[in-house]
């Protein structure tokens, strides 16, 4: 497709090149990926919010609730690794649409099950569509943006999980105490429905898109051409940076995991919250950690702009969100409802920010045929992890019926995690894959 009507007009010549506007509408694509981050943890978090409601009619224990976690975790890693894939040869457009289409089938069928066997075969399915989001999402940011606007990206996208968080203990406790829980998965269903119509009519790759002027592609395409040649498994898992990836996913992920599907019921157990009293503690954790995501990119990219490295830059930011991390040790042993509450949003704002920049990670360092297996790997590793939590939690809360051991460990995580990432790779020099 010729590109002419993007080229500058001689009115323009006049124009001073720092003045010159480039386009926006890599930002629209942004938007549309946040949107599909905030339905998919929406979807995901609702177990979370319904846990006491479901244990009470169920009769679940703590070991059943941390077992249909587990088989979540399960098919999300296993996802992760075929949508990785999957996403590398077809692209974003048809990779995200597949995974938001299988994610909405599974989470509507959970409106239609009464055993526990089936809750855990929904939960695979929801596993199984969900692993593809982040994949097809970090290629997208890969194909509209370059190196230096990244990370901003990413925080900005990735910041949707906190707006999903946001949002469902809001309306899902008012759905299901108006219409009962079964409800609620319904019409949340519908909200994916609608962003599919909305991403097959707006996503094209940036030289395909109408929308995109010669300036926005120019920009978008100013990093040095890396190599489009196939990259195969082996090739990636030699490398140290897939592994360094990897490690800190494995540590950093099940954190994550056991804030969402978890903190309902910390505040139902230690602070006697209920359905419908738990969701301002909830929202104002999920707000503080929206600002950590955006705030995380934001450090980086702003380092990179004032001229450090990638390294230094992603380095110093993840430092600063893992010490921010540290006081969540503390968090079960206080009584005061809103002290917690700050506690606990330091905590998901420090892990959000960390994990910006750890998403950021392979588009640094790896070329872009390789960025969704890459990310699959990592998101694979992130599951297993996820899913040792959903086992020692419910563990924890079976046998010795406190949160305390569980917040220690997520106190150090990212230390271990930033720790293991510099022995990996002490430059954050690109990967070489042959």
């Amino acid at each position: 497709m010729s590109r002419s009507q993007g080229d500058p007009q001689p009115a323009d010549m006049s124009i001073a090149a720092g003045e010159v506007s480039i386009g926006h509408f890599r930002w629209v694509i942004c938007a549309l990926l946040f949107a599909a981050t905030a339905i998919n943890y929406v979807d995901r978090q609702m177990i979370g919010v319904l846990k006491p409601t479901l244990q009470h009619e169920f009769g679940w224990s703590e070991i059943a609730y941390g077992d249909i976690v587990f088989w979540f975790q399960a098919a999300y890693a296993i996802g992760y690794l075929g949508f990785g894939r999957i996403v590398d040869r077809i692209g974003a457009r048809l990779g995200y649409a597949a995974a938001v289409a299988i994610w909405t089938a599974a989470h509507v069928a959970h409106a239609f099950v009464r055993t526990l066997t089936g809750f855990t075969l929904v939960r695979v399915g929801l596993g199984l569509g969900e692993s593809g989001n982040f994949p097809a999402g970090v290629k997208a940011v890969t194909e509209w943006f370059p190196k230096k606007e990244r990370a901003l990206a990413i925080g900005i996208f990735n910041a949707g999980a906190n707006v999903g968080a946001i949002i469902t203990p809001l309306i899902v406790p008012a759905i299901t105490l108006a219409f009962g829980w079964r409800a609620a998965f319904v019409v949340t269903g519908g909200f994916s429905l609608a962003w599919l119509v909305a991403w097959l009519a707006a996503y094209r790759r940036p030289r395909e898109h109408r929308r995109v002027s010669a300036e926005e592609l120019a920009f978008i395409e100013s990093d040095p051409t890396d190599t489009l040649e196939p990259v195969s498994w082996i090739g990636v898992l030699r490398v140290r940076e897939t592994w360094m990836y990897a490690g800190a996913k494995f540590l950093i992920d099940p954190i994550w995991w056991m804030f969402l599907f978890w903190l309902p019921d910390f505040f139902a157990k230690r602070h006697h919250l209920d359905l419908a009293t738990f969701g301002p503690p909830l929202v104002a954790v999920y707000v503080l950690s929206d600002l950590g995501s955006i705030g995380g990119g934001f450090l980086s990219s702003s380092l990179m702009k004032r001229g450090l490295g990638v390294n230094l830059s992603r380095k110093v930011a993840m430092l600063i969100c893992a010490i921010a991390a540290l006081p969540v040790a503390f968090a079960a042993r206080i009584d005061d409802l809103w002290l917690a509450v700050a506690i606990l949003g330091l905590a998901t704002a420090a892990h959000q920010g960390f994990s910006a920049n750890v998403y950021t990670l392979p588009s640094d360092l790896f070329p872009r045929k390789a960025v969704g297996t890459v990310i699959g790997i990592g998101g694979a590793a992130g599951g297993v992890g996820g899913m040792l939590m959903a086992k020692y939690a419910g563990w924890i809360l079976e046998r010795v019926g406190s949160y305390t051991p569980i917040f220690a460990l997520a106190a150090v995580a990212y230390l271990l995690a930033l720790a293991f990432i510099h022995l990996m790779s002490p430059k954050l020099e690109p990967a070489t894959l042959t």
